[in-house]
């Protein structure tokens, strides 16, 4: 429960527990949640514009920048209001906590065989990637995340090769928008 509470990131929490379970050191946890973290830079930049007039509230849509609360902030027309973005925000925490405490009092009194469930986290993230790409209709960071990710499966050992794609990904990803950005400024 207290790690939903403080590291309030799904795919943070299993990465962790991932590396935990592999004895990884504090290091490299650190710069893997880091990295995997990195996203959310991207989805809060592109909300910018929507906290901007949200006042005290704008910490918390800051800290609860989930991956499912940034679908429905950038698709929910309604969610352009701080107080509507604020009012998601804080039902998908409780959801979240709410499914923890559940998980927590009953997940030994349940017993069933999870064999294949490791997929769901991928199931969803690939489900959100196909939606943001429906909705940006740019093919490029898209294909630099999978070049980086193929890159990477073919010259690193497994125990690299999250920190390397997704490092990799979001150093070109930052060049490709710096790039992108100098050449607004020379059409200006």
């Amino acid at each position: 429960m207290l790690m939903s509470v403080a590291i309030y990131s799904g795919a943070s929490q299993f990465l962790l527990l991932t590396l935990l379970a592999a004895q990884a050191s504090l290091t490299e946890i650190g710069v893997a949640i880091f990295l995997l973290s990195c996203r959310h830079l991207f989805y809060g930049l592109s909300l910018l514009g929507r906290f901007a007039g949200a006042g005290a509230r704008k910490l918390y849509l800051i800290y609860a920048l989930t991956d499912e609360t940034y679908s429905l902030l950038s698709s929910v027309p309604e969610a352009r209001d701080p107080a509507v973005a604020a009012r998601i925000s804080v039902l998908n925490q409780g959801w979240w906590l709410l499914g923890t405490a559940s998980g927590a009092a009953i997940g030994d009194l349940v017993r069933f065989d999870s064999t294949g469930m490791e997929f769901a986290l991928t199931a969803l993230f690939i489900v959100l990637t196909l939606e943001l790409m429906c909705k940006v209709r740019r093919a490029a960071p898209f294909v630099i995340g999978l070049l980086c990710s193929a890159g990477a499966m073919l010259l690193l050992p497994p125990e690299h090769l999250l920190v390397a794609a997704i490092g990799g990904a979001c150093l070109v990803l930052l060049w490709d928008y710096q790039r992108n950005r100098d050449k607004e400024v020379m059409r200006s």
